[in-house]
């Protein structure tokens, strides 16, 4: 199989490199920038796997003849990227690895929902600069249909995605995919601090914080009949436990979980766009908990003044203290 994976940030240019390593006939398809350094130096990646360079075949436009096309774009990124390039992906199953649930919605704009193949990535990775990439921790990864059932095409794709990764399928992916919401809702307090994972999350007030937006995220999709599945490393029983803790417990098990993700400095997705002068995918995280809460007339203060933080943090570019947060918050 041919595979072109579009988009060379974290997750694509990972998943590019493991899969060339693998022997796999893949493409990666980037901005100028991102092409121009793979060319000259290679794919450099580091992390949890050790230190190497991956020849990567590598373009900035998107070419016919893919058996298989991984979207690794932003969510926001979509909509663009995919009304320049539907001619040519329109016959070819696309394969999404956004955070979020609004990815495949997106997609079936462009291409015909019997193509989608949705997914949730449980691996870390980080952006460092052009043609280098931090393997941060490793993770399962998990694919399914999100508008038909599973089929050969499906299982085809996992055992080639199994060349990097632990892949697993389920027929529920969108219940995966919204449990796994829940794990990025508190990338956005990094993203306000500029700082790691590592150096955000010792602040109990700070996991209190990250506690109480599960709690009401976690009303809403309860309320909205939303089917919650179970990830592999996270049973959806962890976080129902976690949420109906006394705070300050819960707090310091939050603490301890965020800070022994990685032993090199985590920053999360929304940070990373916003160190990279891009917008962040805010609005398809904590501003989906809004979005449900809007439809189904229930409140949720909390993650909509974080949506409103986040956004004020991109267009101004100044990072906010931990005591700065809390007052905004209180």
């Amino acid at each position: 199989m041919k595979i072109a994976i579009i988009g060379a940030g974290a997750i694509g240019a990972l998943v590019a490199g493991y899969l060339s390593k693998g022997g796999i006939d893949v493409t990666l398809v980037g901005k100028r920038k991102d092409v121009s350094a793979i060319k000259e130096n290679g794919l450099i990646i580091d992390g949890v796997r050790g230190s190497m360079v991956v020849p990567v075949e590598v373009t900035d436009k998107v070419e016919d003849g893919a058996d298989l096309a991984i979207l690794a774009v932003k969510t926001q990124d979509i909509a663009l990227t995919l009304s320049e390039n539907s001619q040519t992906l329109k016959d070819v199953p696309v394969l999404t690895v956004q955070n979020g649930v609004r990815a495949e919605e997106l997609v079936s704009q462009f291409i015909p929902k019997e193509k989608i193949i949705s997914s949730v990535v449980m691996f870390g990775a980080t952006y460092l600069e052009p043609g280098k990439i931090l393997h941060n921790f490793e993770g399962d990864w998990i694919i399914g249909r999100p508008f038909t059932p599973n089929d050969d095409i499906v299982k085809t794709t996992g055992n080639l995605l199994n060349i990097a990764f632990p892949v697993h399928t389920t027929e529920n992916i969108r219940g995966m995919k919204w449990l796994k919401l829940f794990l990025n809702l508190n990338n956005c307090l990094p993203a306000l601090t500029g700082k790691s994972m590592q150096e955000t999350f010792p602040d109990l007030e700070i996991c209190n914080l990250s506690i109480r937006l599960w709690q009401e995220a976690l009303i809403v999709v309860d309320r909205a009949g939303v089917k919650l599945e179970s990830l592999p490393d996270f049973p959806i029983e962890r976080l129902r436990a976690l949420v109906g803790m006394p705070l300050e417990e819960a707090s310091k098990i939050f603490s301890q979980i965020m800070t022994n993700l990685s032993e090199s400095p985590l920053y999360g997705s929304i940070l990373q766009s916003i160190k990279r002068g891009r917008p962040s995918e805010i609005d398809y995280i904590n501003g989906e908990i809004v979005h449900l809460g809007d439809n189904i007339g229930v409140p949720v203060p909390l993650n909509k003044k974080m949506v409103e933080i986040v956004h004020k943090v991109e267009r101004k570019g100044e990072f906010l203290s931990l005591e700065e947060i809390l007052d905004l918050l209180r």
